[in-house]
């Protein structure tokens, strides 16, 4: 003759096995988000996965003995200067709240 297990006992076992093996309590099934938070994280995998990025500024900086020049940037280099010349340049950052264009502005 089987004996019938009170939901009681059922709820203390839970709550022992919960602490026993760390997991949540959990009773009424809520959605905590433990699933995803147990899981094992993606980014370092994928960092091993993509190759570094290579581009001739970082060369230069790591061996700067060896003077490598990066034309993209020498030309970026030009062009801004050019611009400047011509007075199309960046607009200089104000000092002080006395030159901004915003408190001179009429509301």
């Amino acid at each position: 003759m089987a004996t019938a297990i009170t939901s009681g006992r059922l709820t203390a076992l839970t709550k022992a096995r919960c602490a026993v093996f760390q997991t949540a309590y959990n009773p009424t099934s809520a959605r905590t988000g433990a699933k995803y938070l147990r899981a094992r994280l993606r980014g370092p995998s994928m960092v091993q996965y993509y190759p570094k990025e290579v581009n001739m500024s970082k060369l230069a900086k790591q061996w700067p003995e060896l003077k490598l020049v990066d034309f993209a940037e020498s030309q970026r280099l030009r062009d801004v200067e050019a611009k400047k010349a011509r007075g199309k340049g960046v607009p200089t950052k104000a000092k002080d709240k006395g030159q901004s264009r915003r408190t001179n502005r009429k509301r």
